[in-house]
């Protein structure tokens, strides 16, 4: 199932502590996308991630679990994300919390369906900036070493650059995607419709569509195919370069 995410060219992000109407969240089920990731940065529970769980698993999507809670990690995903924030201004953020969990679940953690992901936040405003207490203030070029560094030091699959909450800088994830061999790039901020889809697909290889879900449906779904229509610079972790 790992092996899975080196395909993945568009992923819907739904948040447990916000409402979907049934037709809505059905909607995005069937709209083509590659997988459904649940998680959120404030307000997830166990009750509200296992209620959309269970909601999401009438369709046949992926559906991934991003752990930001350890009390609200729910069996039954298809694999669990792990954050590490790469640019986190307290440790607990890049080192703390993961080896407290692991200290206290290990032996019951399943580590193959594990998918470890290094977050630069950029994105001052954002709810996870604050949390993390990020240093967002980041060029094109420290930024991109940030990615180096996860790429070839920590040899993470997954490296995700988030604005959440507006549309980044696409010359500088741009730069963060040229310095990447190995890991696969996630863009996540303001991907609202499909001209906004299709100037993040040109530059990442997985753009992350979440708010939008929430504020105009129509705009969200639009971005599948503006993703998928476009010509994909996809990087396999396993073998490196373009596929």
């Amino acid at each position: 199932m790992k092996q899975i995410i080196t395909s993945w060219r568009h992923v819907f992000k739904l948040d447990p502590d916000r409402f979907l109407e049934d037709s809505a969240l059905e909607a995005v089920c069937l709209s083509g996308t590659d997988a459904i990731m649940v998680g959120g940065s404030d307000g997830v529970t166990y009750d509200n991630t296992i209620d959309l769980l269970m909601r999401i698993r009438r369709f046949e999507v992926p559906c991934v679990l991003e752990v930001s809670d350890l009390k609200a990690v729910v069996p039954g995903f298809d694999l669990y994300m792990i954050p590490i924030v790469l640019n986190a201004g307290h440790p607990d953020w890049f080192i703390g919390q993961h080896v407290r969990a692991i200290e206290q679940y290990g032996y019951i953690i399943p580590w193959e369906q594990l998918i470890p992901e290094g977050y630069i936040v950029l994105n001052q405003e954002a709810t996870v900036a604050r949390i993390t207490e990020a240093d967002t203030a980041l060029d094109s070029a420290l930024a991109g070493s940030y990615a180096q560094f996860a790429d070839k030091l920590l040899g993470l699959p997954i490296v995700y650059v988030e604005y959440s909450g507006k549309i980044g800088d696409m010359e500088l994830v741009s730069e963060v995607w040229r310095k990447l061999n190995n890991s696969r790039l996630f863009y996540g901020g303001g991907i609202a419709d499909a001209e906004s889809a299709r100037r993040a697909a040109a530059v990442c290889d997985t753009v992350v569509v979440g708010n939008a879900i929430y504020s105009d449906l129509q705009g969200a779904l639009e971005t599948v195919r503006a993703v998928k229509a476009g010509p994909s610079g996809a990087v396999d972790p396993l073998a490196g370069g373009s596929i």
